[in-house]
């Protein structure tokens, strides 16, 4: 009995043709350094400087000041996590490139994080102050993030390669 993929042979034995993405591994790296570089100078400009008042009208929401400093490797760690995973994304679903299909990309993951945010206003003390602008920070933050990795991670047009052809 003939597996699966050998029924999409044509009749006179023409195979359908395959290809291969090579990923360009350098441009992977560079993009990825750049977005943790974006994500982490953001998040401190945004988060930790423009909204750092609005943060402490809700003392019980962040850690003291303080115990920051040795809670700071995971704060670096999550960032490592989100640039990582975000290229990744880029690379995958952004094939062709472009600062403005990785913008769209970081745009749409940017409106994703609205969801946990408002899940943290129904169940944590925010003030809608405090989730209007982590929901801006968000899709500001992965649109210029986006952009960024799009602009890198452009593989050259030989990097998808079909091994042969089709006839119709």
């Amino acid at each position: 009995m003939p597996c699966c993929h050998e029924r999409t042979r044509g009749l006179i034995g023409q195979e359908k043709p395959q290809y291969k993405e090579v990923m360009s591994w350098k441009k992977f790296f560079f993009a990825f350094i750049a977005a943790f570089v974006v994500l982490f100078v953001f998040g401190f400009l945004w988060y930790a400087t423009l909204m750092h008042d609005a943060h402490r009208e809700v003392p019980t929401l962040l850690r003291p000041e303080a115990d920051l400093k040795s809670y700071f490797k995971w704060l670096v760690l999550g960032q490592f996590v989100m640039a990582f995973f975000f290229t990744v994304l880029c690379a995958r679903y952004v094939p062709g490139g472009r600062a403005g299909a990785g913008a769209m990309l970081g745009f749409l993951v940017g409106l994703v994080y609205a969801g946990p945010h408002l899940i943290s206003f129904a169940v944590q003390p925010l003030t809608f102050k405090i989730l209007c602008g982590w929901i801006a920070g968000a899709v500001i933050q992965f649109t210029i993030a986006g952009a960024v990795v799009g602009a890198i991670y452009k593989p050259a047009a030989g990097h998808l390669m079909y091994v042969k052809e089709r006839s119709r």
